[in-house]
């Protein structure tokens, strides 16, 4: 048996990615996210082939995640991948039911769209994307889900922060990380440190 390549000293596995994103997460995954992630999902790295989603909507959930995490100083969901990650994810590792909630949730988004703005989702303003997302979420958020009926949008914000902060650029830009913590400083005013730490 070979031996296993040793990680480089900022790599981190995806045990630790997954701890790291369930703690931005309020300390919840999904069974399907957690399996994609230990199977060693990397959708970031593509054919060019979609799994789950048309490039249709591939574009649009491009569009979404990056209104979930956008680029500022550092690259933003659409940047690292994350669509293609969603797509991966989707099609390897949720159950199909589920799989077909998230593909309804965004034929719903381009049907409010055409209702509020008058054209698809990704052809609206940029201020009227986040003002129908912020609505999204409100009613994704105020719903109390049976244990297997996630709503699609909090199952597509999870997959955007999962494949994000799995990212090595989430990782080690987005988050400030340290692979080997040097002395301990209990209160460090956030200024000083500029972003939140990786844990």
């Amino acid at each position: 048996m070979e031996d296993t390549p040793p990680l480089p000293d900022n790599a981190i596995g995806r045990r630790e990615a997954l701890r790291r994103t369930a703690l931005l997460l309020g300390g919840v995954l999904s069974a399907p996210a957690i399996a994609g992630v230990l199977a060693g999902c990397d959708g970031r790295s593509t054919d060019g082939l979609w799994r789950a989603l048309t490039g249709e909507q591939g574009e649009l959930v491009a569009t979404i995640a990056e209104h979930i995490i956008p680029e500022t100083d550092t690259p933003g969901a659409r940047a690292v991948g994350v669509h293609v990650f969603i797509d991966k994810m989707l099609a390897e590792h949720y159950p199909a039911a589920d799989k077909q909630r998230v593909l309804d949730g965004l034929a719903d988004v381009n049907t409010r769209a055409e209702r509020e703005c008058g054209r698809a989702f990704i052809r609206c303003s940029a201020d009227e994307q986040r003002a129908m997302l912020a609505r999204i979420d409100e009613e994704a958020f105020a719903t109390t889900p049976g244990p297997r009926e996630l709503p699609w949008f909090r199952t597509l914000k999870e997959l955007t922060i999962l494949g994000y902060y799995t990212s090595e650029i989430g990782a080690t830009q987005e988050l400030r990380y340290v692979a080997v913590p040097e002395r301990f400083e209990g209160c460090v005013p956030f200024t000083q440190i500029g972003r939140t730490w990786a844990v």
